[in-house]
């Protein structure tokens, strides 16, 4: 099943169900009003959406067009949005372009940062940046979406509250990032707000490529039109879902509507670093995993971090060649002053 909050020039969208080939939509809302209050009362709530899902795959209820761009983030606000860092590839790479070492303790205690959730980015909003030296960098990682869960839960019941999956492009400002760690109090003007894919799917939808707590499938990342990220997200990623969401409950409960992030989606080489797509290598989900890289083979960073008029597109394709959740497509546009 896939489930989508359309523009309907409230904060939080209307409910619509999308067929799995995100051409139809049909209306939800008599259902649940928005995808939050479906959350809330998922164990009701869930069954008659699937039926309005299986009548809209035969045609049998009333449709619409499914346009991506009338689409918001499925959850366009949240109550809670933390974002975990699972690929251990990417950790090391950009703790080294800023000169700090990996801890011996990021191998086997996942790392969380509590990120805003007030105001999400649509999957096709612009990428709005007051200044180029801010240095903005997309950052393409997997989310899922919670129901309740209780604090102390263990890898099972974590793995049974994982309710929805999607994608994320959890926008970063690098040139903010060191000053600001550095103060010892972690993100926050270096992380603007992230967007999410047009629609968030069920974990069931996503047949064997979904395997209770990664996804195994590739992350398309590209960057004005090339081809710049295809890594797989099911590889390299050290701490599955299951373990982000037990991270995250060790000492509070969660409610439904909890957003978790993986990360930044980021397969090694062979031997070392990947390499990028041009090269045949898997790429990277972000600028600065190849600033690195570059650093590491010539002494210095040769691409730019986001510029105005930039173009970024995030998306996933299954084993046929269909998009799973649509595509995030975002410009980076100069900030308007007030």
């Amino acid at each position: 099943m896939k489930l989508a909050s359309l523009k309907d020039g409230s904060r939080d969208g209307k409910l619509v169900v999308v067929n799995d080939q995100l051409t139809y939509c049909t209306d939800a809302t008599h259902i649940a009003p928005t995808l939050q209050s479906a959350l809330d009362r998922w164990v009701r709530v869930r069954p008659k959406l699937e039926l309005i899902a299986e009548s809209l795959s035969h045609e049998a209820v009333p449709a619409t067009r499914f346009h991506e761009h009338d689409a918001l983030s499925p959850l366009p606000r949240a109550y809670q949005w933390a974002d975990g860092s699972a690929y251990l590839n990417h950790v090391e790479l950009v703790r080294k372009a800023r000169g700090a070492e990996m801890p011996e303790s990021f191998r086997t205690d996942p790392l969380i940062y509590q990120g805003g959730s007030d105001a999400f980015l649509a999957p096709r909003d612009p990428i709005a940046v007051a200044d180029a030296a801010f240095g903005a960098d997309m950052e393409g990682e997997i989310a899922v979406i919670t129901g309740d869960v209780r604090m102390g839960a263990t890898l099972e019941q974590a793995r049974d509250a994982i309710l929805l999956v999607m994608l994320v492009n959890d926008v970063s400002l690098r040139g903010l990032i060191p000053d600001e760690l550095g103060k010892g109090f972690g993100f926050f003007q270096s992380k603007p707000s992230s967007a999410f894919s047009p629609v968030a799917v069920t974990p069931e939808s996503l047949g064997d490529a979904w395997d209770g707590g990664k996804l195994h499938l590739p992350l398309h990342v590209d960057l004005n039109g090339n081809a710049f990220g295809r890594a797989n997200s099911g590889v390299d990623m050290a701490f599955d879902f299951p373990q982000l969401i037990a991270h995250a409950a060790k000492t509070r409960a969660l409610t439904a509507g909890t957003i978790i992030g993986s990360g930044t989606v980021s397969n090694r080489g062979d031997s070392g670093p990947g390499k990028p797509v041009a090269d045949g290598g898997a790429g990277y989900s972000c600028i600065a995993e190849q600033r690195m890289i570059e650093t590491l083979q010539t002494g210095t960073p040769k691409t730019p971090f986001l510029q105005f008029g930039d173009s970024v597109r995030i998306e996933m394709l299954d084993k046929t060649g269909h998009s799973v959740f649509g595509a995030i497509e975002q410009t980076v546009e100069q900030a308007v002053k007030v």
